[in-house]
This record gives C-alpha cells, structure tokens and sequence, in this order.
C-alpha cells in the first residue's frame, strides 16, 4: 500500500543523501524512481538533486503553479516518487502527492525541512506534517552535541540575521543548526509577537 512520507531535518543533517541512496536502492532493484526537486534551488545545478558528499542526480523541477498530480500521472507509472527541497512545495501541491498516493498507488517520500531560521515551519512542511502518513526526523547535532532542531541565518560577515524573506537558497555559508537553546541565545531570545 503506498504512503505519503515526509522526510525532515535542519540544513545539513543529510535529507538530499538519504534521498539519493533511496532512489539508488530502487533503480538497483530494476525499478524506476522519479525525482523532484525545487525550480528555485539551484545550488547542485538545475534540475540537479546533490549532496554535499559529491553524489548527485538529475530530476524534474516543480515551481509553485506545478501540478504534480497532472505531471505524475502523464508518466509511464513510476515505482516511487522522491521530492527534494520539499519545503517549497505549496499546500496545493502537498494535497496533489496525497492524490497521488491515494489515486494512482505510488509512495511518493518527500525530504525538507521543518522550520525556517525565525523558527516557523515552511507551508509546504505544515501540510506535509498534517497530511503524512508517516514521518521520520532525520537527525543532525548542533555545536554542543544535542539534536539540532533550529536553524539561524547569516549574513556575509557571519551575523545572526533575525528578519528577512522566509525563502533565500544557501548552504554552509549562509545557515547554521542549533538546538534550541542556542538557537534562542543566537537570536537573541526574542518573544514571539502573536
């Protein structure tokens, strides 16, 4: 029976790998897998899924008026569907992968992440996180040894920034995991505004 999985983590914990090592699994196997990552993230290259251990492999990209549902099903059916970056998906297109799994039968697993660096979770993770059949946190340690949950951003100085547009791409230079306490020590301890 296939599933809705969400996949999800800081920067730097290892979701892109993982994704790659699954969709590995599946061609090993004779299976076809097809990958999905964002239309805006460019870091691997376009229409590139990598990892910063060097692996990487082409997908298909999705921007915010993507219908996945339409794309998914206009293919010869796959075995799996792998979306990367998946916190840039839309509430809509979360929905679309739930048809997918629900109409079609094909697992769809989804990698991304959780919360953005003012500690709010991305529409897409929200969706993801209520529409899942099932989740799994993969795991990445801050500077102290405990889990990582947070994530600060930096400017090109290295100073924390606290405001700014929720998307900016980056990687190692641009964005830090922390657990909570020293996310909240990082920003300043600033409370929430309702």
């Amino acid at each position: 029976m296939a599933k809705l999985f969400f996949h999800y983590s800081t920067m730097n914990a290892g979701k892109s790998t993982m994704l790659l090592q699954a969709a590995y699994n599946y061609e090993e196997r004779g299976m076809h897998p097809y990958l999905f990552t964002a239309r805006m993230d460019k870091r691997a290259g376009e229409g590139q899924i990598g990892s910063r251990i060097g692996i990487r492999k082409p997908a298909d990209t999705f921007a915010a008026d993507t219908d996945l549902f339409d794309r998914i099903a206009s293919l010869p059916p796959p075995n799996c569907i792998f979306v990367d970056e998946a916190q840039f998906l839309t509430k809509a297109q979360v929905w679309q992968l739930a048809r997918v799994v629900d109409d079609l039968n094909i697992p769809v697993m989804c990698y991304g992440l959780r919360v953005d660096f003012r500690g709010e979770l991305f529409p897409g993770s929200a969706a993801l996180l209520a529409l899942a059949d099932e989740m799994r946190e993969v795991r990445t340690i801050c500077h102290c040894g405990k889990k990582a949950t947070m994530v600060v951003r930096l400017d090109g100085e290295g100073t924390v920034l606290t405001g700014g547009e929720q998307v900016q791409i980056g990687g190692n230079e641009t964005y830090v995991s922390l657990c909570r306490k020293h996310w909240r020590e990082a920003v300043g301890d600033r409370e929430t505004e309702d």
